[in-house]
């Protein structure tokens, strides 16, 4: 993820932002003025930002001041003029309780907000760092919007403010909130980073008037899909500016891609990873004290396997151990020049690359723009969006904004930098909920009614799907042990063997696990009715082809009888999986696709004739439709898709 959030106390981490994340995460020297410090550490003044400003009498872009700091975040959420109120009334008669209480907004709270740290992705930073002075404004001013435009988004479908006994009353700030946003540089180890700091201030005005807290939880459970929507729009204001287009790249085996921009070396990235190489180090070291942890009587705590929730928290333990002390702060034109030597130097990438990074990077989007038409199917995005979410979430339950979170990255996928229609990720989640969800949600309180916390299953069965060939499963080996998570008791130990010496094996992880499941639950969708849309059947492995890289894709089930024949005569591939190969030495799927107009035309023949067959399916099997699909629907559950009316809980009538 792109964001990151954390919260804001008053006190001691309000102190910790005011002596260090205002000026850059340098050291502010002890009673030097704010906007002194910030000169001397060559960075920007932070900014207001938010809808809700004119409620407080400032403006957006209007420079932060201490006082106002203080006063909103400081002193458990006052008025940032609450100084100035106050001596007001006091000159005007008022009694001190009452010109303190005006100065108030509403009750005061510990938690006086979030920050939310927004970074590019890192070949954009990259082209920010190296390139010349018109990219690098170019880069912030569409980093700038992205910003914005998470924060109305977070003003319009995120943000609630509770009130009521037990908070059982939610309702917008319909005057919208109140951030301020403050700009670095560079990361701990002095490598390029650009990211921004949205302190979030927690009070919100309800339509009363009267000022309330906004809900942090809310906040944190929609970071993702923030991040997602951020990355999307970002990459896409970048290369509409610049001329570029995003490819997908593998950073990990068996996890998600990164959409990256094209034509900028990986190499670059490497150059500006030091502190993932110590992550990744200290990771390691980590990962063979786990398994080889033993109790008081000498038997190991654990069972030697590593899963995915134990190596996510062993990383976050090596970010901390490993985590630098903050340097001085240096004025950006220095930096600038400082980074492009040491590119030049240290990353064994040709200094002609570097001196013309962006030339390179458009080349490389001018030969994928020729070669790739972005055209966003809504059906399809929607089963390749449910499958997804429903491997990757435990117990295949999910809510409306882990499906929106999946649009959105589908969306960066296959629009490859381009920009989208407004709207499209919410068109997505609709067609997904409507044709391939089924509400689950059993309200007790309020808070079940809202369409943010409705709770969805899918409405297939993975058990119902058609099995696949797999190679034969080897005889179960005794020095292997079942894979479990941290805290679970020690399984039996094998005899003359001591903690440790087993392999470290690890649980495979979520993402490709949904990759493999979901290719099954298109399969099974292929032979119904189902996949028949707006009158035309979709091939939906032919559109996974094209929007996933080649080595996270399942290979095509075949039947055992059929091995030994020939391809039947005159049939083309809708997909030249030839071509797609190519993924492994250029890193990307999207050069290798040959759409030219020749493949568009063949493309479009073959969309009509699945077009006409699935319509002589469908009246074939019309009688029989109910029997054919994975499960049926009862009457009473088609009420479940309505929002206000609570939907009733199958059990495991839903497959869990």
């Amino acid at each position: 993820m792109t964001v990151d959030i954390r919260v804001i106390r008053a006190g001691q981490m309000y102190r910790y932002y005011l002596r260090e994340t205002v000026v850059g995460d340098g050291r502010r020297p002890a009673r030097t003025p704010l906007r002194a410090a910030q000169e001397q550490a060559g960075v920007p003044a932070g900014r207001w930002m938010g809808r809700g400003l004119a409620a407080l009498g400032l403006a957006p872009g209007e420079e932060v001041t201490e006082a106002q700091l203080r006063n909103l975040f400081g002193e458990r959420g006052r008025h940032p003029y609450a100084d100035r109120i106050e001596a007001d009334l006091l000159a005007a008669g008022v009694s001190p309780k009452k010109a303190f209480k005006a100065g108030a907004l509403g009750r005061r709270v510990t938690v006086t907000g979030v920050d939310f740290v927004f970074r590019p992705q890192p070949t954009i930073y990259l082209l920010w760092a190296l390139g010349d002075e018109e990219t690098r404004l170019v880069i912030e001013a569409a980093h700038e919007r992205a910003i914005e435009r998470v924060l109305e988004w977070i003003e319009d479908e995120v943000a609630v403010i509770r009130y009521g006994k037990d908070g059982i009353y939610r309702v917008r700030p319909p005057g919208g909130l109140v951030a301020a946003r403050f700009r670095h540089y560079e990361a701990r180890s002095g490598r390029p980073l650009l990211h921004d700091h949205l302190l979030l201030s927690v009070k919100g005005q309800r339509l009363d008037g009267k000022w309330g807290s906004i809900h942090t939880t809310a906040l944190h459970e929609n970071t993702v899909a923030a991040s997602a929507l951020y990355n999307e729009i970002v990459a896409a204001e970048v290369c509409e500016a610049l001329g570029l287009a995003t490819e997908p790249r593998t950073v990990t085996p068996g996890r998600r891609p990164v959409m990256e921009i094209a034509g900028v070396p990986h190499e670059l990235i490497r150059w500006t990873a030091r502190r993932s190489d110590q992550i990744a180090a200290c990771l390691t070291e980590l990962e063979h004290e786990y398994v080889t942890a033993v109790d008081d009587d000498g038997e190991p705590r654990f069972l030697p396997v590593v899963s995915e929730r134990a190596r996510a928290k062993m990383n976050q333990i090596a970010a901390r151990k490993t985590r630098p002390p903050k340097q001085k702060t240096l004025p950006l034109a220095q930096l600038r020049a400082w980074w492009k030597v040491s590119a030049i130097l240290t990353s064994k990438v040709a200094a002609d690359v570097i001196t013309s990074l962006l030339e390179h990077a458009r080349a490389a989007a001018a030969a994928i723009r020729a070669r790739v038409a972005a055209v966003v199917d809504v059906a399809l995005a929607a089963v390749d969006v449910a499958a997804t979410v429903f491997v990757m979430n435990e117990g295949g339950r999910f809510h409306r904004r882990h499906l929106l979170a999946e649009a959105r990255r589908h969306l960066a996928l296959v629009l490859r930098g381009r920009r989208r229609d407004p709207g499209l990720d919410d068109q997505i989640v609709a067609a997904a909920i409507s044709t391939h969800c089924l509400d689950i949600t059993e309200p007790k309180t309020v808070r079940g009614l809202e369409a943010g916390y409705r709770l969805y299953t899918a409405r297939w069965f993975l058990l119902d799907l058609p099995a696949r060939r797999r190679p034969a499963t080897p005889a179960p080996d005794p020095d292997r042990q079942p894979p479990a998570d941290p805290g679970e008791s020690a399984a039996p130990r094998p005899p003359s063997q001591d903690a440790g010496e087993w392999e470290i094996p690890r649980v495979p992880l979520q993402y490709e696990r949904a990759v493999l499941a979901g290719a099954v639950v298109r399969e099974k969708l292929r032979t119904t009715t189902a996949t028949a849309v707006r009158g035309r059947a979709y091939d939906v492995v032919a559109h996974q082809q094209a929007a996933t890289p080649e080595q996270l894709l399942a290979p095509p089930a075949a039947e055992a009888e059929h091995d030994d024949q020939e391809p039947e005569p005159g049939r083309r591939e809708v997909i030249d999986m030839t071509a797609l190969r190519a993924l492994r030495k250029s890193r990307t799927d999207v050069e290798a696709l040959d759409l030219t107009a020749e493949r568009l035309r063949r493309l479009q023949e073959v969309a009509t004739k699945m077009a006409d067959d699935s319509r002589v399916r469908a009246d074939r099997h019309t009688a029989q439709a109910d029997a054919d699909v994975v499960r049926p629907v009862r009457p009473d559950e088609q009420q479940a898709h309505r929002p206000q009316q609570p939907g009733p809980h199958h059990g495991p009538e839903v497959g869990h």
